[in-house]
């Protein structure tokens, strides 16, 4: 005999599915976690705040520390404040989760700059030793993670559009590096190696609207997590990911953009000597000899360098373009859509845009959201054939 269900019933069930389950959607983007790497490389390390907090170690034990404590590495054990521990790991919590973070390399201790390796967060940390030293992460939440990296990357004061399409692409990598590195310590670095990260602060009006207007707002091709790279400046087509990572992705082939003449890095110059470049080359470890000439070799689709071609008193040396703009330094070659305009006492460089060129364009971003695009259309211009989805409905499995 067919069962049959009370009407009131079914309308109670009904209103308690509509009401929980965006609830526990909205639940699920609270609490999703973010593993921030902060360094990999700390020699010493000084964790204060504002009020005691503990360190604990795996086998549960407490050490509890009233202001402030220095854990250093040494050989296979840590000091706490000088005082030897057996633990290879230790976690960072308690108080009110608000951390300054001292950070000494050795370069910054032979130099006494360490400013670049000062940090304040909000959170767990985790510092653990690896070969390279002692690696911290900061356990924190997605969405104030997104907010931390919208005030690094670009102005606030940019058009809302502009930021809301920085957000999710900044929601979007993430998620995207979370997949593909659950066996490494850390999601993402706090730097340009990955998405500039601004600390705990308080942040302005602006961006904390963009963040609310998207929470939980992804990229995604076929339901996962895209690979949402951008960078500054285009100045020109943006570039096809295969020809920078030798990544074959349909999203990331090249789109027209002629929307970022107003960046400071359209036009660009720079130079320097041949004894520099020599010298860069063999921190590479390239046997180089004295440089005689530098020029572009062959190009990209997009026209910009691909190979570079040194020849110098020992041979000839063929670089890939982004691998001399890491070599000579990314501040003084900004992109690989560069010519090389003479070779007197110094090498001349007279270029266009600033950063890799692959995905959105950020000055591009900005000027399509001052001539009234959406953040969505901004992003479906930048990212070709991609959908935006709830994090509910995306696919986070690797």
């Amino acid at each position: 005999m067919k069962a049959v269900v009370p009407y009131f019933l079914r309308t109670s069930f009904l209103l308690v599915c509509f009401f929980l389950f965006p609830a526990l959607g909205f639940s699920a983007i609270q609490q999703h976690e973010i593993r921030l790497g902060l360094t990999d490389s700390a020699r010493v390390l000084s964790v204060r705040s504002s009020s005691h907090f503990f360190l604990q170690v795996p086998s549960g034990k407490r050490y509890k520390i009233s202001e402030s404590v220095t854990i250093k590495r040494q050989g296979d054990t840590l000091l706490l404040n000088d005082r030897k521990i057996t633990a290879s790991f230790v976690s960072v919590q308690g108080g009110d989760e608000v951390y300054h973070l001292k950070v000494l390399t050795d370069a910054d201790i032979s130099s006494s700059k360490s400013s670049k390796n000062e940090w304040t967060v909000r959170g767990p940390l985790d510092i653990k030793r690896v070969p390279t030293g002692l690696a911290v992460v900061n356990r924190i939440n997605l969405e104030t993670y997104v907010a931390g990296v919208v005030s690094g990357e670009v102005s606030p004061t940019w058009p809302i559009e502009a930021l809301k399409a920085q957000a999710v692409a900044a929601r979007t990598y993430v998620l995207y590096k979370q997949m593909k590195m659950q066996e490494q310590p850390f999601d993402v670095f706090a730097s340009v190696q990955d998405q500039v990260y601004h600390g705990h602060a308080a942040r302005p009006e602006s961006v904390l609207r963009a963040i609310s207007e998207t929470k939980g707002h992804v990229l995604t091709h076929e339901r996962r997590p895209i690979y949402a790279a951008y960078s500054s400046t285009a100045a020109g087509p943006t570039e096809d990911a295969l020809y920078v990572w030798a990544l074959d992705l349909p999203y990331l082939k090249g789109v027209n953009c002629p929307f970022d003449e107003q960046s400071p890095r359209y036009n660009w110059r720079t130079s320097f000597t041949f004894d520099y470049l020599e010298n860069q080359l063999r921190k590479e470890g390239y046997a180089v000899g004295s440089v005689a000439t530098f020029t572009p070799y062959t190009f990209t689709p997009s026209g910009r360098v691909d190979r570079v071609r040194l020849l110098h008193s020992r041979g000839e040396i063929i670089l890939r373009g982004q691998d001399l703009r890491r070599i000579v330094g990314y501040s003084k070659i900004f992109s690989t859509n560069f010519s090389v305009k003479s070779l007197g006492a110094n090498v001349e460089v007279v270029g266009h845009g600033a950063g890799h060129a692959v995905g959105m364009c950020q000055w591009g971003m900005r000027e399509m959201a001052e001539l009234g695009y959406d953040y969505q259309s901004i992003l479906r211009h930048y990212y070709p054939g991609t959908s935006l989805l709830p994090l509910s409905r995306v696919n986070l499995i690797p």
